[in-house]
């Protein structure tokens, strides 16, 4: 018998994945503190990778709580360029200097997704895309962010890779639901094996 799902995550990308999936969820996000949980992950020399999976892990367990005998699903996604990791920019001059940070380089975009039932880990997975920007001038990088406006600030990468973001792309390696930001088809695979969707 079906236990239910609950997404722990306020992102309207994540939602949106589930429900064209056809997976029936209800929505309850965490309100830790990702940041305070990242500085000593990164000061330490976690992975990125890593982090990703432990934040995703950290958001569930605190959802689940407060959903006993469900299964909830986390995710979180780092940006990570060489030994840095970005975050969301949070102004549109944030967006303008990741962006030409980014131009012409290959940074990595590392999505997680873990379950948890009553406070528990079951199930983890990370999964990782590579993505080069092509190289942007300065005066692009501008029309580009007037033409998108604060939408760019809902992404790590100040890129939606879905819409006018792609004009930013050099090359793609990974599939589009990790660079999205849940990796869909193992965890579309893993509920089917549990019965939670039929499969």
């Amino acid at each position: 018998m079906a236990k239910g799902i609950v997404l722990a995550s306020s992102s309207v990308h994540r939602r949106e994945l589930l429900k064209n999936a056809g997976i029936d969820f209800t929505v309850e996000a965490s309100d830790l503190d990702e940041r305070a949980i990242e500085t000593p992950l990164l000061e330490s020399g976690v992975s990125p990778e890593d982090i990703a999976g432990i934040l995703a892990e950290a958001k569930a367990t605190d959802v689940s709580t407060r959903h006993q005998g469900t299964i909830v699903i986390g995710a979180d996604q780092t940006l990570s360029l060489g030994d840095e990791v970005l975050h969301k920019p949070a102004t549109m001059e944030d967006a303008r200097r990741t962006l030409l940070k980014l131009s012409g380089r290959t940074h990595h975009l590392n999505s997680a997704v873990v379950l948890v039932e009553d406070g528990v880990v079951t199930w983890r997975h990370v999964a990782t895309a590579a993505i080069t920007l092509r190289e942007l001038d300065p005066g692009f990088i501008g029309r580009y962010l007037a033409h998108t406006g604060p939408k760019a600030l809902t992404s790590v990468g100040a890129y939606q890779i879905e819409k006018e973001g792609i004009q930013l792309m050099e090359s793609i390696e990974g599939d589009f639901f990790t660079i999205i930001g849940l990796p869909l088809l193992p965890l579309v695979k893993e509920l089917q094996r549990r019965g939670e969707i039929d499969g």
